[in-house]
């Protein structure tokens, strides 16, 4: 798994200081589409690997960061850059999407 398990410690460290890009899967382990959409996440992992940071953050353990950044739907894939949000993609959406996303950050 080339994705990062991110916590509300290591929020700031790993995507707000991050040197490249970062995509941020905001999920939960009891929603469906969040399991759904977790393969697809570790597939742009792997094909954006040395350009973007991908990791995901798990909402009911680490509730500091998502209340911070208004999460309120599951999946929601925040796209930060010079540790800002930048695109914020909530629900389920193609590869194709999140590729094209990725790609306008680069």
């Amino acid at each position: 798994m080339s994705d990062i398990s991110l916590t509300d410690s290591t929020f700031d460290s790993e995507v707000l200081k991050s040197e490249t890009p970062v995509l941020v899967d905001f999920w939960a382990p009891w929603c469906p589409p969040c399991r759904i959409l977790g393969p697809v996440i570790e597939e742009l992992a792997n094909e954006f690997k040395d350009k973007v940071k991908v990791g995901k953050l798990d909402v009911d353990q680490n509730q500091q960061t998502a209340s911070k950044y208004g999460i309120m739907s599951l999946p929601t894939v925040l796209l930060f850059k010079d540790g800002k949000p930048i695109k914020s993609l909530v629900g389920v959406q193609s590869k194709e999407n999140y590729n094209s996303e990725l790609n306008k950050l680069l």
